[in-house]
């Protein structure tokens, strides 16, 4: 494969590539043979740098984010949205990554073109960021501008996502208050219920199910101490009841130096019949129960049977 010179988010910029000697016919046939993988015209990634994982689709939108805003067809305006999110490491919900995203700071001449959507909406100074110099919206704004365009459960996930890396709540609070009511129901509705300490996407979706099914909010990352070590729950009703959301990616991260994921499971199996032991009912659910709809109907018969919950 051709060595051809990279930027430093791996992204190879056509002028770029004439700038250092290459040609196009070497460009198309690196893309030919599958050595190149385009992220948007005129802007490609080696496809040994293509993002995979669970979260490759934010991934992947992060660098079709960063080509545009690099490019001429930002047209100078900073990134915003699930695009600001994704440069952002903000977390959502099931995002609509069809589109990069851009605010202008006008309130007039937002428009939808070429993969790009152009908002018209004012910018304080103060909302505009810089990430390895690209210009962004600042973490509070993009929560907010994300959780007005979805749904209750997906504003939960990113005001919650927003507050875990630094957010400060009263100035999202102070954003939501400037917005049209009817189109930022669903955010003005999640931002009392968001907290950092709901760790994951999973989680605060998870959070957001109990909220709509009217259940009791249990307390998160609760923590045990039990034969001498100390455990956190997830979620916890009183100590009589913890709930545990598995994703996908939870024995990884659980695994310590020198572990394998294994011995992260058998020490999670540890846990869990410790906390049984000490007469604490635990249940699990995963992204399926969530997708499914179904955590209301694992949780509420438990709820009830402790007490926790009138029947």
């Amino acid at each position: 494969m051709l060595m051809f010179p990279a930027d430093r988010f791996g992204l190879l910029q056509r002028d770029a590539a004439l700038r250092a000697g290459f040609s196009d016919e070497e460009l198309s046939g690196s893309l030919a043979r599958g050595e190149l993988i385009r992220v948007i015209p005129g802007v490609w990634i080696a496809a040994t740098d293509q993002p995979t994982g669970a979260d490759s689709a934010e991934k992947r939108h992060r660098l079709r984010a960063l080509a545009t805003a690099a490019s001429e067809r930002a047209d100078g305006h900073p990134l915003s949205h699930t695009s600001a999110a994704a440069v952002l490491g903000l977390p959502m919900l099931d995002p609509d990554l069809s589109l990069v995203h851009v605010t202008t700071g006008r309130t007039s001449g937002g428009s939808i073109r070429a993969q790009r959507h152009i908002h018209a909406a004012p910018l304080d100074p103060a909302e505009i960021v810089q990430i390895d110099g690209v210009r962004a919206t600042s973490i509070e704004r993009t929560a907010v501008d994300v959780a007005i365009m979805g749904t209750f459960a997906q504003a939960l996930v990113v005001f919650d996502a927003a507050l875990r890396l630094g957010a400060d709540r009263e100035t999202m609070s102070d954003l939501l208050s400037g917005r049209r009511r009817r189109s930022a129901r669903n955010a003005r509705r999640a931002m009392p219920f968001a907290d950092a300490a709901s760790e994951s996407v999973g989680e605060s979706w998870s959070r957001a199910q109990m909220i709509d099914a009217g259940l009791p909010l249990p307390t998160l990352q609760r923590e045990f101490v039990l034969g001498g070590a100390r455990y956190r729950s997830d979620f916890d009703w009183d100590e009589l009841l913890v709930g545990e959301f598995d994703g996908l990616q939870k024995y990884g991260a659980l695994v310590k130096p020198g572990e394998t994921t294994a011995d992260a499971v058998v020490r999670e199996k540890l846990r869990e019949d410790r906390l049984r032991a000490a007469g604490v009912v635990v249940v699990r659910w995963t992204w399926s129960t969530l997708r499914k709809g179904e955590l209301d109907a694992l949780l509420r018969p438990w709820l009830q049977k402790l007490g926790l919950l009138a029947a």
